[in-house]
């Protein structure tokens, strides 16, 4: 038919068994009573839709898992010695650095889980630029495209701190720290060791600190709840895999999850979820990284998507915090909220959940947030704590999730139950 947009070839044939099916039962019993009929055709719709589901699942992996094309836009300007890094060699020369298992949701970040010297590590870059540049993803980019425009050549080290302290003000406020900050950046870019920033080194540096991720995970490095940086080359960065990326263990993937319901999702976590008093040790480290990130060394840090997703921990219960993207800086949301018109509150959120009052007489958002990061966290670990709480602690613990107020008492009545045992 013209204009009719043609099945998959996996849907066709599950199509066709279908409808044999059908037509087989007709002939073997003569017409079907219509509920038997009603019933097949149900059937048959469910797995026409679940295989649609599945083809439009793999049918996008080829436009998210652009791994080759990350390869070789860096290696490109390895080779050109337009930039540097820690593991460039590694790589683009001896091959020890591998793409494994692909876990990106969008084609201009790419994220692999991979190996690096026989351990396993997650790998990191960012192909966008690239991309919008040339519709031919298997093309190498143009020098020009890639943003390793800074430094330019000629630049002092001292007008390249001078950049770097100009650059963190911007983005993590005016703190004391700050100059430390730049130091341990130095250091960073410094690959060869020889006391000297060279200008690839310096690009290299310059276009990682562009990343929001890569900034906080480099500000918070102190920090036990983040991920370990390990290693980079231009802006592509490798980091520790964190074992868990669910606090329950398992997570429904995310092309599953509109269509099973919620009472499904729960007795999923349930089933899988760690014993509580390993439940309770993780959610300590969430609530110890609440507090590290706000009022910390670098300023404050806001959590922008409260979700199971975004948190997990490791083979010793010890909470790590999976997307650092979701992870926003005050000064960031300040920016974003600062003079921004508005009708509503929803007008006033940065990312999915940091959220300010709109003052509906001036039409402007206001600069404080409305739900802190404490509540956000309080709210997560409610049925993850209560399920299966010991009977003479869950009335203490509903009261304490309930107000949240303060982040010592829920912290210190969790700690008093598992502390001096196996669990701790």
């Amino acid at each position: 038919m013209p204009g009719a947009i043609a099945a998959p070839p996996g849907q066709k044939s599950l199509w066709f068994v279908a409808m044999g099916l059908i037509l087989m039962a007709e002939e073997r019993g003569g017409r079907l009573p219509g509920v038997k009929v009603k019933y097949l055709l149900v059937v048959w719709l469910g797995i026409f839709v679940g295989s649609w589901v599945a083809y439009m699942h793999y049918s996008s992996y080829s436009e998210l898992c652009r791994g080759h094309v990350c390869r070789m836009i860096i290696c490109d300007q390895y080779k050109k010695g337009i930039i540097s890094g820690s593991t460039c060699k590694d790589l683009c020369e001896e091959r020890s650095l591998l793409f494994q298992h692909c876990l990106s949701s969008s084609p201009s970040q790419q994220v692999y889980r991979g190996l690096w010297r026989d351990r396993e590590v997650i790998i990191k870059c960012g192909i966008g630029d690239a991309l919008r540049a040339d519709s031919r993803p298997d093309s190498v980019p143009r020098r020009d495209v890639v943003l390793f425009d800074k430094p330019t050549r000629g630049t002092s080290m001292d007008e390249f701190k001078e950049m770097l302290l100009n650059f963190l003000k911007s983005k993590l406020g005016d703190q004391p720290s700050l100059p430390a900050l730049v130091s341990r950046i130095i250091t960073m870019a410094d690959v060869n060791r020889d006391g000297k920033v060279s200008l690839a080194e310096a690009k290299s540096i310059w276009a990682l600190l562009q990343l929001n991720e890569f900034l906080l995970m480099f500000s918070l490095h102190e920090k036990e709840h983040t991920a370990k940086l390990l290693g980079h080359c231009g802006d592509l960065y490798v980091t520790e895999k964190i074992p868990h990326t669910s606090l329950y263990g398992l997570d429904v993937p995310p092309f599953l999850q509109s269509l099973l319901p919620s009472i499904v999702h729960q007795l999923i976590h349930q089933w899988f979820a760690p014993a509580w008093p390993r439940r309770a040790k993780i959610a300590i480290g969430l609530l110890e990284f609440v507090e590290e990130i706000f009022h910390g060394t670098y300023g404050n840090f806001y959590i922008c998507e409260s979700s199971l997703r975004n948190v997990g921990y490791n083979d010793k219960y010890d909470f790590k915090m999976v997307n650092l993207r979701k992870v926003a800086t005050e000064m960031t949301i300040r920016g974003f909220l600062k003079g921004r018109h508005c009708e509503q509150n929803g007008d006033c959120t940065y990312g999915r959940d940091c959220t300010a009052m709109c003052d509906k007489l001036l039409k402007q958002c206001k600069s404080d947030m409305v739900q802190p990061n404490l509540a956000k966290v309080c709210a997560l670990l409610q049925d993850y704590l209560l399920y299966g709480a010991p009977l003479e602690l869950k009335e203490e613990l509903q009261k304490q999730l309930r107000t949240c107020m303060t982040l010592n008492n829920l912290k210190t009545l969790l700690w008093k139950k598992i502390s001096n045992t196996k669990y701790s």
